[in-house]
C-alpha cells in the first residue's frame, strides 16, 4: 500500500489560517498556535459584534427621530403611538433618513399625526 503524504494538506490548513490572521499585530499573524487563538477569538467576536450592530444602529435611529420631534414640539413616544394609530408604517431607519436630510418631508409626517 502506498505511503500517504499530509504535508500539502497541512500546509494548506496553516495557509488558510494564516491568511484569516493577516493584519493582526506580532506573533498573531506569524504564529500557528497564537494565530489560531486569535482567528478563533476573532470569529467569536465578529458573530457576536454582527447581532450588537444591528442594537446600535436602532439606538442611534431612535436618537436621531427624537431630536427632531423635539425640534417640532412632540416627544418620541407620542410620535410612534401617533404613527401606529394613523397607520403610517415607515421604519426607523427611513424615519431618521427623513429627519436628518428632508426635515421638510418629517415635518410633514408629524403634522398628519396631529392633525
Amino acid at each position: 500500500m502506498a505511503k500517504v503524504k499530509w504535508a500539502v494538506a497541512s500546509k494548506l490548513r496553516r495557509k488558510r489560517l494564516l491568511k484569516k490572521a493577516k493584519g493582526q499585530f506580532g506573533g498573531r499573524s506569524k504564529l500557528i498556535r497564537t494565530a489560531k487563538e486569535s482567528v478563533q477569538k476573532g470569529m467569536t467576536y465578529n458573530y457576536r459584534d454582527r447581532k450588537q450592530n444591528k442594537r446600535n444602529f436602532r439606538s442611534l435611529w431612535i436618537i436621531r427621530i427624537n431630536a427632531a420631534c423635539n425640534e417640532l414640539g412632540i416627544s418620541y413616544s407620542k410620535f410612534i403611538n401617533g404613527l401606529k394609530t394613523s397607520k403610517i408604517e415607515i421604519n426607523r431607519k427611513v424615519l431618521a433618513d427623513l429627519a436628518a436630510n428632508d426635515p421638510k418631508a418629517f415635518k410633514a409626517i408629524v403634522k398628519t399625526i396631529q392633525g
